[in-house]
């Protein structure tokens, strides 16, 4: 039995419990007709309190971990809460990694998604300044195999040191445990910090939330919008030697497809809605690229203050979600509950963009007493609000 006792620092905590699997696979596998709570009142006979406190939530952040398919052996990864929420997932650390070479630095690595991606071809330095960020990153690496290429180091990352090599760092969005930050002046290390490392670093790549201000923050640098699952999920400033010739890109994953271009080098017109209308990945509407996919996919768009797309013929593209159109009405109630009746709607699924609807408003007013399933779009059309009434498309592909 190990005699209950307070540890002095959580790296003392965390050693402890890599030292102990047995109270990790009691929690797994605990007795058929035991409950939770007496499993930790056993447990906690057996292991000091902060232990089993410990491991049970490591062990319910891995669960969520698994779920949320982030990393795909989040069963045995060493994790926080916040680690998690802003770790970079596998797709996206992978595709990143793709464009350094060498020795990297990986300033605030946190529990080291970027390093485990950036460790499978280079040697990287992973730094952070709480040391038990940097256990966890020095032991998910032996869980990914790349421990050797992983070297930790506990340091301040805004203070002077070995600049050498390529610099890859996630500034902390909640620094002090605050809410999440969207100004890049308020994350930690700040704007000032950032713009001098870019200086120092022959070449990196900054990883910010798309949601950020970061229009205007960096001079030559490319940014980079990577979407996952149709979901925008980050912001890639690339700079010095890994920028592109290009100052916006987006790329949508797992597909891969990606769009290099000046966000003001394609205009196009605004057309009525034609025979489909698409719902476009966030990554090219967050990059300001949404009209240069337009011109080359010969789209036009419906509104200035839209971006949905509209063209003739049904697109497989993993940038766009299709739809066909079967008419378009005002935006009134009495119409919208008429056109579902016509279209003999049984279930519908409604977007909007920019116009003020609530959602669950408009569906509990609904007639749904047919067999099919349809499509309400809330848009602004030539300057009025109007509803684009329609059905998925068959061939429609979310990259």
């Amino acid at each position: 039995m190990i005699e209950p006792s307070s540890f002095p620092d959580e790296s003392a905590l965390l050693q402890a419990l890599r030292a102990s699997p047995h109270l990790f696979e009691a929690i797994a596998h605990p007795n058929s007709k035991e409950t939770e709570f007496h499993l930790q009142q056993r447990l906690r006979d057996e292991f000091p309190v902060e232990m089993v406190v410990a491991a049970l939530t490591l062990q319910d952040i891995r669960r969520k971990a698994a779920a949320s398919e982030k990393f795909t052996r989040a069963d045995r990864m060493w994790l926080t809460p916040t680690g998690l929420e802003q770790a970079t997932s596998e797709p996206i650390a992978r595709h990143k990694a793709q464009r350094f070479s060498g020795t990297v630095w990986d300033f605030c690595c946190g529990i080291g998604g970027d390093s485990l991606a950036l460790a499978e071809h280079c040697e990287v330095h992973s730094v952070d300044v709480d040391p038990a960020m940097c256990l966890r990153t020095e032991w998910n690496a032996e869980i990914y195999g790349v421990h050797e290429r992983v070297h930790t180091v506990v340091a301040d990352v805004s203070q002077p040191g070995d600049r050498s090599g390529l610099l890859h760092i996630d500034p902390d969005r909640r620094p002090g445990g605050q809410q999440r930050m969207r100004r890049i002046e308020d994350c930690s290390p700040n704007l000032d910090v950032l713009r001098t490392l870019m200086s120092e670093f022959r070449g990196g790549a900054i990883k910010l939330s798309p949601a950020s201000n970061f229009g205007g923050k960096f001079s030559n640098v490319e940014i980079e919008l990577v979407s996952l699952h149709g979901e925008c999920k980050e912001a890639t400033i690339w700079f010095g030697e890994l920028a592109g010739d290009q100052s916006f890109r987006a790329t949508s994953l797992p597909s891969g497809e990606t769009i290099a271009a000046e966000p003001l080098s394609a205009r196009v017109d605004i057309t009525p809605p034609r025979a489909f209308v698409f719902d476009p990945d966030p990554a090219i509407v967050r990059a300001g690229l949404l009209d240069v996919l337009a011109e080359r996919l010969q789209l036009t768009r419906l509104d200035d203050a839209e971006e949905y797309l509209t063209g003739d013929q049904p697109l497989r593209s993993p940038w766009l979600q299709t739809f066909r159109v079967l008419e378009v009405i005002p935006n009134n109630d009495r119409e919208v509950r008429a056109a579902c009746r016509r279209c003999e709607f049984g279930s519908v699924e409604i977007k909007c963009r920019h116009l003020p609807i609530e959602v669950e408003r408009v569906r509990r007013k609904l007639p749904l007493e047919g067999s099919r399933a349809g499509v309400l779009i809330f848009a602004r059309v030539l300057g009025k609000a109007q509803v684009i009434v329609g059905k998925r498309n068959a061939e429609s592909l979310l990259g």
